[in-house]
């Protein structure tokens, strides 16, 4: 079930407010140091700076104290694959076009602030956790598309460089070149479902929002030595809550926002953790 972006937006908004009032424990000083904080989609605006763009995933690097990025790919029509989210351009960039319609020359003239996926991985690469969406779409020459993929991720390891993601299982299938442990598979309404393929399989783990993933389900995962990843915590309750069920991969539209928290809450454990070690 794919959940509208008006509809997404608003439960995640709803959610963080209720969650924003409960108060939580501060999390111990080990649990802070696992916490590991994506941007999603980079740092963006969609007015000035665009998602899933250079511009968005440079502003993560001049943080310099977040993890990781997650960003998608699609092919276009001369099987290149791009970073983008939308199968088109029209609601970022009001394109009538769509990108598997576009071979990459006429892509890179219409719309240039679309980067290939291979621009990403060398700009990024071993700088930050990459965390990658493979979009549902039709694969029309799937043995040549997964070896382009498997020769543009050559010079990165997989799960320390980087994990591949996707809503759907039959796209990590395709995936023939990876192994499981760096597969992460993103739940829907769907949890039950795709937590026992994960299991199955053995992927490093699985994600989804914060409210649809119950405690019961994280601490299954977790005595497998998978992990969880959850979206879209705002507030420092909201934050505090996942950690403190050993969440370490925390997914944020306002990753640098986030971050000003998270690093405000460690320095206090910090000095207090040094004090008590003096003592």
């Amino acid at each position: 079930m794919n959940i509208p972006l008006w509809l997404e937006t608003a439960l995640v908004n709803i959610c963080d407010l209720i969650f924003e009032l409960i108060p939580r424990k501060i999390p111990s000083f080990k649990i802070l140091g696992n916490c590991k904080i994506v941007s999603h989609r980079g740092q963006h605006d969609n007015k000035i700076v665009f998602e899933n763009t250079l511009a968005s995933f440079d502003k993560i690097l001049e943080a310099k104290e977040i993890w990781g990025i997650e960003f998608d790919f699609r092919w276009t029509k001369d099987l290149c694959p791009v970073v983008i989210h939308d199968p088109d351009l029209n609601r970022l960039y009001g394109i009538h076009k769509l990108v598997s319609d576009t071979n990459l020359s006429e892509l890179k003239q219409i719309c240039p602030l679309v980067p290939t996926l291979e621009e990403v991985l060398q700009r990024y690469g071993k700088r930050l956790h990459l965390m990658i969406e493979i979009k549902e779409e039709l694969y029309p020459e799937p043995a040549k598309q997964v070896m382009i993929l498997e020769n543009i991720f050559s010079n990165l390891d997989p799960c320390k460089d980087f994990h591949l993601i996707s809503l759907k299982p039959q796209m990590l299938d395709k995936i023939n070149f990876l192994e499981n442990a760096a597969k992460i598979l993103v739940a829907e309404f769907n949890v039950n479902e795709l937590s026992k393929i994960a299991i199955e399989k053995k992927y490093a783990g699985i994600a989804g929002h914060y409210i649809l993933i119950g405690n019961k389900l994280v601490r299954k995962h977790l005595n497998l030595k998978q992990k969880i990843g959850v979206g879209y915590p705002k507030s420092k309750n909201s934050l505090f809550r996942e950690l403190n069920r050993s969440v370490e991969w925390i997914f944020s539209n306002d990753a640098v926002s986030l971050n000003r928290i998270f690093q405000t809450e460690l320095k206090k454990v910090q000095s207090l953790h040094s004090f008590r070690s003096l003592n």
